[in-house]
């Protein structure tokens, strides 16, 4: 295959401005809403009422159930149909949001499970509430060993997000998909995509281990 360098320099910063402007925005709310979702979730399937643990256990096995591009049509193209229309982007960032709150559920839930028992019973001791020695004593805990698999998740996600290309959102691979329309360089474009997709991959992969190095740290302490 004959390079075009000049394309490929020239589409360079529209696909990395889509990237900027489309994937990580979407990604972050995405992630932010679906850790909410998914602490709750947690909390439903850790506690002592059967009927909230079974909503979860349920809502967890739809999510990891079915296909994430299922789930984002169900959004986007099942809603009109009963009267419901929201933009693209709103459709996408539900779908997304959901799908991790599936995954990041029973990250957080193993991750509470792993602190020991007596951590629990040492802030009742010194006159906490459940809620409070969850969130002074158990939680923070928690984080360290979760850090690692909700990274992946999120790194995941921004892959993820090109599915998005699919409702009409403007992403990374949506541009990368304009500019080959247009050039007929399917390809290279790709390709490129891919090489930015990898590259912001990287610097995830780098973020995530800095803060797994500060959380050693800090336990250490």
């Amino acid at each position: 295959m004959n390079v075009d360098w000049s394309l490929f320099l020239d589409s360079l910063w529209p696909i990395v401005r889509g990237g900027l402007l489309g994937t990580i925005p979407l990604s972050l709310a995405s992630f932010v809403l679906g850790l909410a979702i998914a602490l709750v979730v947690a909390m439903m399937r850790i506690g002592s009422n059967r009927v909230l643990s079974w909503i979860g256990r349920v809502y967890i096995s739809l999510v990891r159930g079915t296909p994430l591009l299922v789930q984002l049509f169900v959004i986007f193209y099942g809603l009109p149909s009963i009267g419901v229309t929201l933009n693209p982007w709103i459709c996408a960032i539900i779908a997304f949001s959901v799908n991790v709150g599936g995954y990041a559920a029973e990250i957080i839930r193993a991750s509470i499970l792993s602190v020991p028992r007596g951590q629990w019973e040492a802030g009742y001791t010194i006159g906490m509430s459940r809620g409070k020695t969850l969130r002074r004593l158990i939680l923070p805990q928690a984080a360290r060993v979760s850090v690692p698999p909700l990274s992946n998740t999120f790194i995941s996600l921004v892959k993820d997000t090109s599915l998005a290309s699919l409702i009409t959102v403007t992403e990374l691979f949506r541009r990368a998909q304009e500019v080959a329309a247009f050039s007929q360089q399917f390809m290279l474009l790709y390709l490129e995509a891919a090489l930015v997709y990898w590259v912001v991959c990287l610097v995830l992969s780098a973020g995530q281990s800095k803060i797994e190095e500060r959380l050693d740290r800090y336990v250490a302490h």
